[in-house]
């Protein structure tokens, strides 16, 4: 048995899941007459009080198709030195939207409304405009700890008051509502976009959809198609979103609590200095200075047990749906051999 802790995007569709994939009723999607991926938008939008969604392949691609619509040449973008769209996405601000970026340095990668006042580019010739603030939820850097909605909504007004836009990386969204049992209509309220990413927590083989009003949408279903991101029967994924929202998100909850048990017995490994306060479904952890996480990572493996390396003495877990009580049983055995 493979213990597959690496990150919760290796999961596999469930019978049920393929079933319903199977049984979809699909079409072209670049014509939108994939009634499915229609389906998937809509419920999506309707979940979280938007007008319109669009389904794309990745949380990478909704996040920069976001950012592309937001921000002009040139404009500035303000998020935390540990965010998702800084750091793993190919440096994609640059390179898509010729924007520069603004990082902040927050609570385990959570800033605040104070932080972002303090760095508002005047309006100056020789300044970017500061258009477009980023957060992230929950935050993968942060070991999936995640913001409290009146945080967010200090940071609207914030926003709102200095004409910029909001847009959240909701990468693991789902994951930050079932812990604080906050409507997603509120943080409709709150974001001019979101990102939401359904291969992950929720399971599905690929896909994210991004959220906005039917104008936004509008252009970023033209920049997807800019970017080569149009598809035609699109709607047997989309159908395992559908399946995923209506199956996936209560059970996120048995996630956590593996991943907070997988906190405890690391506890007791002695290679172990600090262990990051594990909120959600993701576990860090800062061995001493003597070992290398590459080195600490390849002895796992040797045991049967995947992990990711996070930094020169960090290492990631991440629980999933295909991560049950055996797992955790038969983990607790072998790191502790």
């Amino acid at each position: 048995m493979t213990i597959e802790l690496r990150s919760d995007t290796f999961t596999k569709p469930s019978p049920a899941m393929l079933e319903t994939m199977f049984s979809a009723a699909v079409g072209d999607d670049v014509f939108e007459e994939d009634y499915t991926v229609k389906a998937l938008q809509e419920k999506t939008a309707q979940l979280f009080g938007y007008e319109a969604g669009l389904f794309c392949t990745s949380g990478t691609m909704t996040n920069q198709i976001a950012i592309n619509v937001h921000v002009n040449q040139g404009d500035e973008v303000i998020c935390d030195a540990l965010s998702h769209v800084y750091l793993y996405e190919g440096g994609g601000i640059a390179a898509n939207s010729s924007a520069s970026v603004n990082l902040l340095h927050g609570n385990r990668g959570r800033i605040t409304a104070e932080q972002i006042s303090e760095v508002i580019q005047a309006d100056n010739v020789h300044y970017p405009v500061s258009r477009l603030v980023s957060l992230e939820n929950t935050v993968n850097k942060g070991g999936g700890c995640y913001y409290q909605l009146s945080e967010i909504q200090k940071i609207k007004a914030l926003c709102q008051d200095n004409n910029m836009a909001l847009h959240l990386d909701g990468a693991r969204i789902f994951n930050a509502l079932v812990e604080t049992q906050e409507n997603p209509l509120e943080y409709g309220k709150m974001f001019d976009s979101i990102s939401i990413c359904l291969s992950k927590g929720l399971g599905i083989p690929v896909g994210s959809v991004l959220l906005g009003t039917t104008d936004f949408i509008k252009k970023a279903r033209k920049v997807r198609k800019r970017w080569g991101g149009g598809w035609r029967q699109a709607g047997y994924l989309a159908a395992a979103g559908i399946y995923a929202l209506e199956n996936n998100i209560e059970r996120l909850k048995e996630d956590h609590k593996r991943a907070r048990e997988i906190g405890k017995i690391m506890e007791g490994i002695s290679a172990v200095e600090e262990i990051y306060p594990v909120d959600t479904n993701i576990v860090i952890f800062r061995l001493n200075n003597k070992i290398l996480s590459s080195d600490y990572v390849q002895k796992l493996d040797e045991k049967g047990i995947k992990a990711a390396t996070f930094g020169k003495h960090l290492v990631r877990f991440v629980t999933h749906l295909d991560f049950t009580d055996e797992h955790l049983e038969e983990f607790r055995k072998r790191i502790l051999r």
